[in-house]
C-alpha cells in the first residue's frame, strides 16, 4: 500500500509524515531540490491565532513541526503591528532539520522530480508521469503542489518572474494534479479583478544592513522605519497575499522582521527608494531577487475538495496546502497536511476518514474555507493570524493561549494524539 505525495512545500512534508506513522509506504515528489517551498523564505509562527492552532496540532499528535520550529526561534513571544505572541524562527534552518527528519521516519524523498501529469482507470488516479516521462504507481495520492506561478501568470498577473525561492527557470514550473485527473481548479481573485495575488514579504541579506539596525533587530526581532511620505503606495496592500498584514501600518512603515534573513513586510520596494531609509543604504534582495520590481503571484489554483481533504470527483486523491484552498501560513500548511496525510493511509487500510470537527479552530477553518468558496467568496485568504477567520476565531471563542485549555479541548472530544493513532 503506498500513498505518493506530490509538491515538498510545509503541507506535502506534513502530509507524508503523518501517513507514514500510519505504517503505509510513502514517496514524496519534489520539483526542486530543497523541501519546505515557499517555507524557505517564512519563519512566523504563534502569532494572534496561530498560537492556538499549534498547540492544538501538538494535542492532536501532529505537532512535529511545530517543535521543530519553536526549536530554532530566534525570539519568542514578540509583539509587531496587530500580531501578539509571535516567534520568529531561524528559517534558513528549518530544511535540512525537516529533510533528515522525514527520512529518518522512513519517508522516500524524490527531489528533481516532476509531475507533469497522471494516468488514471476511470475516477481513480493509477500512476504519475515525471516530466522525463517515467510513470510512478501508487495506491492513493496527495496534491501538495501549491498554487504560485508559473512564469506566464506571473507575467500576466504580476511584474514578470521575481526569480523567488520556487525557481521555475531552472526546476520547471507547478504543474495542477488535479486538472490534469479532469477537476477544474477554482481561481482566487484580487479586489481589483486580477487573479491571484502576490507574495507579501522580500528577504533581505542581514549582511546589507548598517551595524546599528542589525543590532536593533537582534535585540527586538523587528525594526519600524516610517516611509517617507512621497514613497507611501497604500495601493499596493490590496495585491498582497497576506491580509494579515495588509493594515495601514504596513503601508506607511517599513517594517523589519528578524527570521535569519532580514524579513521585509512589504511585497515588493523600489531598491533605490529602499535606499533612501536610515540603516538601509545598501540593503540587498535574497528573495525574491527581483523584490525591487515584483513577487511571485500565488493563489491561482486551488481543488474542490470535502472537508476530510479528498478531492471532489477522484475516489483517491486528497489534497492540502494552497492547493486546499487559499490558505495563508506555514501552521495552517500543517494543519491541512496533517488531515490529508492521514485520511490518505485511512482510505489505503478501508477505515473511516477523519473530519476535525469545528469545536476545534484546526477544523473550523477547513470547514470554513470550503464555505467561503462556495459562497463565491474568491477574496478572502483564510489564515488563523489575522484578517476575518482571526476575527472569527475571537467571536467564536476558538482563540485562546491558554494551553491547558487547548488540551481539555482536544481532550474532550476525544481527539487526544488522534494522529498517532490514540485514539
Amino acid at each position: 500500500m503506498k500513498v505518493i505525495v506530490i509538491g515538498g512545500g510545509w503541507s506535502g512534508c506534513q502530509a507524508a509524515l503523518q501517513a507514514v506513522k500510519c505504517g503505509v509506504d510513502v514517496e514524496l515528489y519534489e520539483r526542486t531540490d530543497l523541501l519546505l517551498g515557499v517555507g524557505n523564505v517564512g519563519g512566523i509562527m504563534r502569532n494572534n491565532g496561530r498560537f492556538t492552532a499549534a498547540e492544538e496540532l501538538i494535542n492532536l499528535g501532529a505537532g512535529e513541526f511545530i517543535n521543530i520550529m519553536d526549536s530554532i526561534a530566534l525570539h519568542k513571544n514578540m509583539e509587531f503591528p496587530g500580531h501578539k505572541h509571535a516567534w520568529l524562527c531561524d528559517v534558513g534552518k528549518a530544511e535540512p532539520i525537516v529533510r533528515k527528519y522525514l527520512l529518518d521516519k522512513g519517508v522516500k524523498i524524490f527531489f528533481k522530480s516532476r509531475v507533469v501529469d497522471v494516468e488514471k482507470d476511470g475516477d481513480k488516479i493509477k500512476s504519475i508521469i515525471l516530466s522525463d516521462k517515467s510513470r510512478v504507481s501508487g495506491d492513493v495520492f496527495i496534491e501538495t503542489t501549491g498554487s504560485t506561478g508559473s512564469m506566464p501568470n506571473c507575467v500576466k498577473y504580476g511584474h514578470g518572474c521575481a526569480m523567488c525561492t520556487l525557481r521555475c527557470p531552472s526546476f520547471g514550473s507547478r504543474v495542477s494534479i488535479s486538472e490534469k485527473a479532469g477537476v477544474k481548479d477554482i481561481v482566487g481573485k484580487r479586489k481589483n479583478g486580477l487573479s491571484g495575488a502576490m507574495s507579501g514579504s522580500c528577504e533581505i541579506s542581514r549582511d546589507s544592513l548598517s551595524k546599528d539596525l542589525l543590532e536593533t533587530l537582534k535585540k527586538d526581532g523587528l525594526a519600524i522605519i516610517p516611509i517617507p511620505k512621497e514613497d507611501i503606495h497604500l495601493e499596493k496592500l490590496e495585491n498582497k497575499v497576506c491580509q494579515q498584514y495588509a493594515t495601514l501600518a504596513f503601508g506607511e512603515n517599513v517594517i523589519l522582521l528578524d527570521t535569519g534573513h532580514i524579513k521585509l513586510m512589504t511585497s515588493h520596494y523600489p531598491i533605490d527608494k529602499l535606499r533612501k531609509i536610515k540603516g538601509l543604504e545598501k540593503a540587498t534582495y535574497i528573495d525574491p531577487i527581483a523584490a525591487g520590481n515584483g513577487n511571485s503571484i500565488r493563489y491561482l489554483a486551488a481543488s474542490k475538495r470535502d472537508n476530510k481533504m479528498k478531492v471532489n470527483g477522484i475516489e483517491n486523491l486528497f489534497c492540502a496546502g494552497e492547493k486546499s484552498g487559499f490558505f495563508v501560513g506555514h501552521t495552517e500548511a500543517m494543519t491541512t497536511g496533517a488531515l490529508a496525510g492521514f485520511n490518505a493511509a485511512q482510505y489505503l487500510k478501508g477505515n473511516e476518514l477523519l473530519e476535525l470537527p469545528r469545536e476545534l479552530t484546526t477544523g473550523d477553518i477547513i470547514a470554513y474555507a470550503n464555505d467561503r468558496i462556495e459562497e463565491g467568496d474568491l477574496y478572502e485568504r483564510p489564515t488563523f493570524s489575522g484578517a476575518e477567520y482571526f476575527e472569527r476565531m475571537k467571536e467564536t471563542g476558538l482563540y485562546t493561549t491558554d494551553t491547558d485549555k487547548v488540551k481539555e479541548r482536544v481532550k474532550n472530544l476525544n481527539l487526544t494524539n488522534v494522529f498517532n493513532g490514540e485514539k
